[in-house]
């Protein structure tokens, strides 16, 4: 009888956790809902933005020269 008891817990468990898994308890409907954001600017832009940032101070030239390597290499990978 403890083995019954034991494999009906266990199948308690599994049953409980699969549900959890799947979003059907907790206020889930079961679906994901995956939401993405596509921001379009141009080389031209982000290279504006860029020297405005070390125009005001906010980089030095360093972080200049690496953010527009970056930049640079970015766009012509695409």
């Amino acid at each position: 009888m403890t083995k019954f008891r034991t494999f009906v817990a266990l199948g308690l468990i599994i049953m409980l956790l699969s549900a959890t898994a799947c979003g059907c308890l907790g206020g889930g409907n079961g679906k994901t809902k995956v939401e993405t954001t596509t921001t379009t600017t141009t080389l031209g832009q982000e290279l504006q933005d860029l020297q405005k940032a070390h125009e005001s101070g906010a980089i030095d030239d360093k972080q200049y020269e690496k953010a527009k390597k970056e930049l640079l290499k970015k766009y012509n990978a695409d």
